[in-house]
């Protein structure tokens, strides 16, 4: 071809090119208008700005808002700003708010099932309740048991294993357990009551005023961290390890189910991530805070800890599984739940023992 033809074919080219190029632009939609702002009540069972609990909650809140450029708009209640703390769950599923944080034991008296997305006794650990919920069918289950209440859960949230508790004099036997009235709610509650404590269920709150009146005897609440903050060791001395009511206690977020199906794809994107990152993000800042405040605890308050005996552990094992007979009866449902949470502790906590527990007793052995 000349090398005139050529430039001459070129140049059409290029003119037609353009001319395309031009007429592929102007059809482009219009920029989408920016969608309208939804407005999204969240409301919680823990105090304002309680570190840890409250505070993750208040960063779940403000991480949904943050992530959708403020288009989920989310307002942050805390327990007695809108409702009573124990409010939260009908609250929500009436559709009076759009969600919830909080922990799903303190409403077992609507199916005792919801303890299990919470913590049980002799459950499972973090690390544990992360395999069970994400990757075997505890999710699936937790979804099936809220939409009977018109809810969709999420874990947003997870203090470790929890200390056993903080009690007014020793308890060097089974028998030192009879007659304590101690703050513990859950089926961890329930478990205390087989050995004749009367469990009594309080809002983070109201715990220490009870403490120091007497009103209650005994206390448990999170772990080191916390219940320096609560100021407990001014009411009880003894603060005794391990508890095994909470060893890896889920904080949930709940949508109403009806608001839930109403956002798109995407906003629910938004939300499921967001609670995940909270999720891993409070574990990891219970695990880097309680250590020190338990060395505070010690060395500056003069505390003084105490570890279950063998006796007292095999009563409260023995009392655990009498309560999670309990709940196998009350409904198909919760029988399906307790079996697939007794699998995954089982079949979770064989291979962590020869994994990790075995390599930390035995780095901690040596060094």
């Amino acid at each position: 071809m000349k090398r005139r033809e050529f430039l001459k074919k070129a140049g059409v080219g290029s003119a037609s090119a353009v001319a395309v190029a031009g007429a592929t632009t102007s059809s482009f939609p219009a920029p989408a208008v920016a969608q309208e702002r939804i407005d999204i009540a969240l409301v919680a069972t823990w105090p304002r700005d309680f570190p840890g609990l409250g505070t993750g909650a208040q960063r779940f809140a403000q991480r949904v808002t943050d992530v959708s450029d403020g288009r989920l708009q989310v307002t942050y209640y805390a327990a007695g700003e809108r409702v009573a703390a124990f409010d939260a769950f009908d609250e929500v599923a009436s559709g009076n708010a759009q969600a919830y944080h909080g922990a799903e034991y303190y409403w077992k008296g609507k199916h005792p099932g919801l303890a299990y997305y919470s913590a049980v006794p002799f459950g499972l650990t973090a690390t544990e309740v992360e395999g069970w919920i994400r990757w075997r069918d505890g999710q699936d289950l937790w979804d099936e048991l809220q939409s009977e209440f018109g809810l969709k859960p999420f874990a947003c949230g997870n203090s470790g294993l929890q200390w056993g508790g903080w009690f007014n004099k020793e308890i060097n036997s089974p028998a030192d357990l009879q007659g304590l009235k101690m703050r513990m709610p859950g089926l961890g509650g329930d478990m205390m009551a087989k050995l004749g404590v009367s469990p009594v269920s309080l809002p983070g709150g109201q715990i220490y005023e009870n403490l120091v009146s007497g009103a209650i005897d005994a206390t448990e609440w999170v772990g080191p961290w916390n219940d320096e903050i609560m100021k407990f060791y001014e009411a009880a001395r003894y603060y005794y390890y391990p508890g095994v009511h909470e060893p890896g206690t889920i904080l949930s977020t709940a949508f109403n189910a009806s608001f839930w199906g109403s956002l798109t794809k995407s906003d629910q994107a938004v939300i499921s991530a967001c609670a995940q990152a909270e999720n891993s993000n409070m574990l990891a800042e219970y695990t880097a805070k309680n250590g020190a405040a338990l060395s505070r605890l010690v060395n500056e308050q003069g505390v003084e800890l105490r570890q279950f005996g063998d006796d007292i552990f095999d009563a409260f094992a023995e009392a655990a599984e009498e309560v999670f007979e309990e709940v196998r009866d009350h409904s198909p449902l919760a029988a399906r739940i307790h079996d697939s949470f007794a699998s995954a502790r089982k079949e979770l906590g064989d291979y962590l023992n020869l994994a990790e527990i075995n390599y930390i007793n035995r780095r901690n052995e040596r060094i």
